[in-house]
């Protein structure tokens, strides 16, 4: 069996959000690479990080395994006190005078999260002082290909993250086909011939084993027995929550005492205020929408056991964390019909056009009739097949190797 080689992990990303009481999608990736080196290769790894004001320095393994260790406990159960980010004020200071030095040969220098990749002259002298390979994770073009959906500013600041891959990296991976397939055209473009693995993002294995958690008080009382549906994810305009709540006054309209809930879990994101005047201000969505800005994953995990479905209408992802761990769990799901969602989900899941509000609704109808009773769903979810984050990740290292 070939020798795990040496890694030096960036968890600049995991730094930044140390404060956040729930965790993004590429927060969930850099934390699963970070506890399958740990737990896998903890002598051949290494960690490095960059300071805000754009310096680069190591992190010793205990402070690291320390901090990493806070970070699952903070965003797995919302424990008060953000304790991860005490730790993070201390690595940040620590970074100014552990600074970069030659590392073994073969060290390979691993960024999942495209973090400070706009910095490439940080970048390119860090790897000049340690001599490290350049591996890089790419989530998504999204930016690039579909500015309208990003902020102002991020269709260029993705322009240079890709730049400085194409300039540096020695291999990328990619969380799907469809992914790689962008990835690829744009470094044709940039003349750059780079290997693009795909490797699917997993999904955390510990509700099959993690004791289902109450819903708290409020919003036991606010869904009351009714049948209700679960949509994750930042609240932006490629999410597409927009048809979702047209689709839900719709149902109001026609029958306000038996029309499902909605519940949104996720935060406000940009350039959303339509989005955020039917959450505010229509009427008729009062009662019937309710809106969860920060719940830890346990009570996310009870939240959609107990729903008639997860609703996903996005017009572009990446990958899709939400699908693949809804299905995971054996929930029923209403996705977009994109080819990455396709990708995904496979057979079990149940797809739509982005655009089609009639038939969004008419379905969303036929399984808040289910309930939250899965007989019609069990053969559809039993086919879903995906990794979990631990065979994930050691199929990344595989392809590094």
């Amino acid at each position: 069996m070939q020798a795990i080689p040496s890694f030096l992990l960036d968890i600049s990303r995991l730094l930044s959000r140390s404060r956040a009481s729930v965790p993004t999608g590429i927060d969930r990736v850099e934390l699963a690479y970070a506890r399958y080196l740990l737990a896998h290769a903890s002598e051949q790894t290494r960690f490095c990080a960059m300071h805000p004001i754009g310096v680069m320095g190591m992190i010793d393994q205990t402070t690291a395994r320390r901090f990493i260790q806070a970070l699952e406990l903070q965003w797995g159960q919302s424990v008060s006190g953000r304790p991860a980010a005490r730790l993070c004020g201390r690595i940040n200071r620590g970074l100014f005078w552990r600074r970069p030095t030659a590392m073994a040969p073969g060290t390979i220098y691993l960024n999942v999260s495209h973090h400070h990749l706009t910095r490439p002259k940080v970048v390119g002298a860090f790897l000049r002082q340690t001599g490290a390979r350049c591996v890089v994770m790419i989530h998504d073009l999204i930016p690039i290909d579909y500015p309208e959906y990003s902020r102002p500013r991020e269709p260029a600041r993705h322009e240079i993250r890709l730049k400085t891959v194409a300039r540096y990296a020695d291999s990328i991976i990619v969380p799907s086909h469809y992914v790689k397939e962008t990835v690829c055209r744009h470094l044709t473009e940039l003349s750059v011939d780079i290997p693009v693995h795909t490797v699917l993002h997993g999904v955390d294995a510990s509700h099959l084993h993690t004791r289902t958690m109450e819903l708290d008080a409020s919003l036991r009382d606010h869904l009351k027995g009714r049948p209700y549906f679960v949509c994750l994810g930042t609240i932006e305009p490629r999410k597409n929550h927009l048809l979702l709540l047209n689709v839900w006054r719709r149902l109001v309209e026609r029958a306000p005492s038996s029309a499902p809930v909605l519940v949104i879990v996720g935060k406000r994101g940009w350039e959303n205020e339509n989005i955020l005047d039917l959450l505010d201000r229509a009427p008729a969505l009062k009662g019937h929408v309710i809106e969860c800005q920060s719940l830890p994953d346990t009570m996310v995990q009870t939240l959609l056991k107990g729903s008639s479905g997860l609703l996903f209408p996005s017009f572009v992802e990446g990958f899709g964390l939400p699908l693949a761990e809804a299905l995971s769990m054996g929930v029923p799901a209403l996705c977009s019909d994109i080819p990455v969602l396709r990708e995904v989900g496979g057979c079990a899941a149940s797809y739509i056009d982005p655009l089609d509000g009639p038939a969004w609704l008419d379905a969303i109808m036929r399984y808040a009739t289910l309930g939250c009773d899965r007989t019609d769903h069990t053969l559809q979810t039993e086919s879903f097949c995906t990794l979990f984050w631990e065979e994930s990740v050691a199929k990344a290292i595989s392809l590094i190797q």
